[in-house]
């Protein structure tokens, strides 16, 4: 299987949410995982951060925050260069699933736990 960087972005330590779980099953699955969010915290092997770090070899961005909360990450995503941005439910976004796609990311209304557990991660 291949190994896919992912960046949780509004990453919690609250293990009932989602941004929690994905960050867990992603690690139980072998995946690299850096994450951001409002606390720095640590989710399953992960430090969380709450800065917008230079992350290297983005594969995925996973998001987790609503469309408002997500504006002030657009030129930092855009910046990582990854390959696509999974736009988890709750974090649909046709401005920067346009962004992305003018940047030749691949955008994904998604669930990462759901593309996790059928094998289309």
């Amino acid at each position: 299987m291949e190994q896919k960087k992912t960046l949780i972005l509004g990453a919690s330590a609250n293990p009932e949410r989602y941004s929690f779980l994905a960050v867990n099953r992603l690690r139980a699955t072998g995946h690299p995982v850096v994450a951001i969010g409002r606390q720095k915290v640590k989710v399953a092997d992960v430090d969380v951060e709450t800065e917008k770090k230079d992350f290297d070899k983005i594969d995925t961005v996973s998001l987790y925050l609503n469309r408002n909360n997500q504006r002030e990450y657009y030129d930092y995503i855009l910046s990582l260069h990854p390959k696509r941005i999974i736009f988890n439910p709750g974090a649909e976004n046709d401005e920067l699933y346009e962004l992305a796609e003018k940047n030749g990311i691949i955008p994904m209304e998604a669930c990462t736990l759901v593309l996790l557990s059928t094998g289309q991660f």
